[in-house]
């Protein structure tokens, strides 16, 4: 297959999320029939709620200062399917990724035909599959793997990960996961298997109760990440990466690599649609934040930081915390332009407007698309003003497919 080909094929599996199927069992089989390329390399595996992809990102930058050849592989792309797989600070090629997705592809289809499974496996484990196979080929030295749900049941938990470590648990995905804190957090801690070093990052007390009791059953003696002594400067903005860096540190260390190659892959990290400020009169912030762990990061960050007038361009999925994340960032908006996001688990104008009607102390407009709300924004805020793009890394994406 070709690249535009590889990509067709991948989305005639079904939405990433619409037709998720969590479980092992196919993953591994389909491992299996690639002479598993996981074990060709060690690996770490990240889970959380909010701050593992950012966790996972300082942590392919220290491996580049440290001169490790990593492969990292996160979830979901902004832009490009290739994002999510990077070799050596590098996306891949879109001629490997069809190479590798035409092999993942075949061996797939083996499955159900020798009826070893009922039918093929999901977009995500196809694409787990394609990124293990492109790090063995790579002669990768570590793969760094950001878990894409929960943890006991998600694809790149196949992989068997020599270290795990968890951020940040919150209240996420109940649908998959259950509507308690300390069921999402059994989910994650599951991750934790004997044998294995366990880092956990800064914990709800109720969450942090659960991994600590599957520490124990496990036999692991957990490693507490709490933010060096010494200041450090991070590459991602917010105060909440801190925490992150924690975690990241601490895998870092025991990774054997020095505290000079830590420290400059922190403050080389990037990641982007987190926190990221676009130059420009007025000035962009991009932020995925998704559910109200992460809008309360943003706020935050735009309460110490952000400029006045804001003008907040907001779409979401529906299938998110609406209530509490309008309620945390709405107050914030001298302008608030409400959007809707292509895809089919958006969030209606409608619905935002009820929300918005609750909670928004500004000016309330609506817009069709990402275009047309950006547009306005530009058109409402002066140049000592700030834009925030925000409420799904699906709109971020939208945006930059538009402006890079």
């Amino acid at each position: 297959m070709r690249y535009e080909e590889s990509v067709q094929y991948l989305l005639s599996l079904g939405h990433e999320t619409l037709t998720i199927k969590l479980g092992l069992r196919n993953t591994e089989l389909l491992l299996q029939s690639l002479d598993n390329p996981e074990h060709s390399f060690p690996s770490v595996q990240i889970a959380g709620t909010n701050g593992k992809g950012s966790t996972a990102a300082m942590l392919d930058s220290i491996c580049r200062a440290a001169g490790i050849n990593a492969g990292l592989y996160t979830s979901p792309h902004l832009v490009s399917i290739t994002e999510r797989i990077r070799i050596a600070g590098k996306d891949i090629s879109e001629d490997d990724f069809a190479r590798h997705t035409t092999t993942v592809r075949d061996a797939a289809h083996g499955l159900p035909e020798s009826k070893q499974i009922e039918a093929l496996p999901t977009f995500f484990e196809h694409v787990t599959a394609i990124a293990l196979l492109a790090f063995r080929e790579a002669g990768i030295e570590l793969a760094i793997l950001e878990t894409g749900m929960g943890g006991r049941l998600d694809s790149t938990t196949a992989a068997k990960a020599g270290i795990v470590a968890i951020t940040s648990i919150a209240m996420d995905h109940e649908q998959y996961l259950g509507q308690t804190i300390e069921s999402i957090a059994s989910e994650k801690a599951a991750i934790i298997r004997p044998g294995v070093t366990a880092v956990i990052g800064k914990q709800d007390p109720r969450a942090l109760s659960v991994l600590l009791r599957r520490c124990e059953e496990t036999g692991v003696q957990p490693i507490l990440a709490v933010p060096p002594s010494e200041p450090i400067r991070v590459g991602l903005r917010g105060k909440h990466q801190l925490e992150n860096a924690a975690v990241a540190i601490r895998v870092a260390e025991n990774l054997s690599i020095s505290r000079e190659a830590i420290f400059a892959g922190l403050e080389a990290a990037s990641h982007p649609g987190r926190l990221e400020l676009i130059p420009n009169e007025p000035p962009v912030l991009l932020d995925g934040a998704h559910n109200p762990a992460g809008a309360e990061a943003l706020r935050e960050y735009l309460l110490e930081f952000g400029r006045k007038p804001l003008t907040m361009v907001f779409g979401a999925m529906s299938d998110k915390k609406l209530d509490r994340i309008g309620e945390i960032l709405f107050p914030l908006a001298d302008n608030l332009i409400l959007t809707r996001i292509d895809n089919p688990r958006s969030a209606s104008l409608d619905v935002l407007e009820t929300i918005a009607t609750q909670f928004a102390r500004g000016s309330v407009s609506k817009s069709k698309t990402i275009g047309d709300a950006f547009h306005a924004a530009l058109h409402q805020t002066p140049r000592e003003g700030l834009i925030c793009v925000t409420g799904s890394l699906y709109l971020i994406g939208e945006w930059k497919k538009q402006h890079e």
